[in-house]
């Protein structure tokens, strides 16, 4: 295990203890992205790894897309 995979596997269970603690719905894809962060750094080749980093990117998007105020700006 290569140090930053075990970083993203020790923050995915973080974010899942603190999902589980919590119940907040809006950390799901933070989760999501941190998961498929440590499968990437956890293969061998870069165009094998491409894949889900390119999905972690997008699930990490979608945590900013939750986390954004809703309505009107004051």
């Amino acid at each position: 295990m290569s140090s930053l995979e075990g970083f993203y596997v020790a923050a995915t269970v973080v974010a899942l203890l603190q999902f589980l603690r919590l119940r907040e719905r809006r950390l799901l894809p933070f989760l999501l992205g941190l998961a498929l962060l440590a499968v990437a750094h956890h293969q061998e080749d870069w165009f094998a790894a491409r894949p889900w980093h390119i999905g972690a990117g997008l699930a990490l998007l979608a945590t900013l897309l939750t986390w954004s105020p809703r309505g009107p700006r004051r």
